[in-house]
């Protein structure tokens, strides 16, 4: 063959090779390759039938003689919605920008990289047990526990460790705060957060949601509830967030001056059912990535799940009961029961 011809397809196969190796995306398409050849296309419903702006709160009210009207919103919206949003904070833009930089540095890491330094309890993509296509998430994650027994992923890189670690005590403020509010607001007892949801049983989640080339698109992250009392999303400006309200689906704006807040269930459990755990989803993207920060208020293990209401609708549990119901859920059956496993 004339080594004309060869030599630039050598270089060609170079080439791809080396962009291989650069490409921060997890190998999606060939990892779940079964799923694809047979199911062909996710056939979900992906399309919402309109786009909501959640129940917008001002924290700075909480500080001034509105602080009851505040109050009374933040419950509503929890009763009403199960999701609301929060300005006026109190964690600054400069902590959230360098937050999001340190975290798109991370993720656009060539993937063999992330996948080499990080263990798989750190560092998770896709779902390892999905059988269809509903049940796989075009996503990447790293999750960051924040006990100090466990080694932080990041432990190597002092700015990027300081700056999660900033922005951890920052969120868990904020959720405090919330948490009390709540309680309050059913008359609960809210020292009970601060006894049982510390440093020690709390985490972080950083997402990357990767453009998908997938034709009608996939689930960014597939329909759930979270298995918390509260998460607090800090998210970027591409939409895909969705929640289940009055029966179908809606399109959560982004809004640039907001933080998300959801209820999770073991408050709708601590709650008697007044504050909601709602379905949400994200929705894939063909053509841009997206980021964002999850901080997810968890008890420890041993912490007791019971309303003090009169007639409970849900039984007395614990966490690490909830938790390992969750698994045994989704390693028999492909998706999470939840809460209706715990009915009286």
């Amino acid at each position: 063959m004339n080594m004309a011809l060869i030599y630039p397809m050598f270089q060609a196969a170079q080439t791809r090779q080396v962009l291989k190796k650069m490409d921060p995306n997890p190998p999606f398409m060939n990892t779940y390759k079964k799923l694809f050849n047979t199911q062909p296309s996710c056939s979900c419903d992906l399309v919402s039938e309109e786009e909501c702006e959640l129940p917008l709160i001002d924290l700075s009210l909480l500080h001034t003689e509105n602080a009851s009207r505040c109050k009374r919103e933040i419950a509503a919206a929890s009763l009403n919605w199960g999701f609301f949003q929060v300005v006026n904070h109190g964690i600054s833009t400069e902590l959230l920008d360098r937050a999001r930089s340190e975290q798109v540095s991370l993720f656009r890491q060539p993937f063999e990289n992330k996948c080499k330094d990080f263990s798989a309890d750190a560092y998770r993509w896709g779902a390892p047990t999905a059988t269809s296509l509903h049940q796989l998430s075009w996503s990447e994650a790293y999750h960051i526990s924040l006990s100090q027994s466990h080694d932080h992923p990041f432990k190597h890189n002092t700015i990027t460790r300081k700056t999660i670690e900033e922005l951890a005590a920052s969120l868990s403020s904020l959720a405090h705060l919330l948490a009390r509010v709540l309680a309050e607001g059913l008359g609960g007892d809210a020292a009970y957060f601060e006894d049982n949801c510390n440093r020690e049983t709390c985490y972080l989640r950083l997402n990357r949601y990767p453009p998908c080339p997938v034709p009608g698109g996939l689930f960014g992250l597939i329909p759930h509830t979270d298995s918390d009392f509260l998460t607090i999303l800090c998210q970027d400006q591409v939409g895909g967030l969705q929640l289940m309200k009055d029966g179908r689906w809606i399109t959560v704006k982004p809004n640039p001056s907001a933080l998300v807040v959801n209820i999770g269930d073991l408050f709708q459990a601590w709650s008697n059912g007044v504050y909601k755990s709602v379905e949400h989803r994200v929705i894939s993207n063909p053509n841009q990535e997206r980021f964002s920060v999850a901080y997810f208020m968890c008890p420890s293990y041993d912490s007791i799940i019971q309303s003090q209401a009169e007639t409970a609708i849900y039984r007395r549990f614990s966490f690490r009961e909830f938790r390992q119901q969750v698994q045994e859920d989704v390693k028999l059956i492909g998706y999470k029961v939840g809460l209706s496993r715990f009915l009286v």
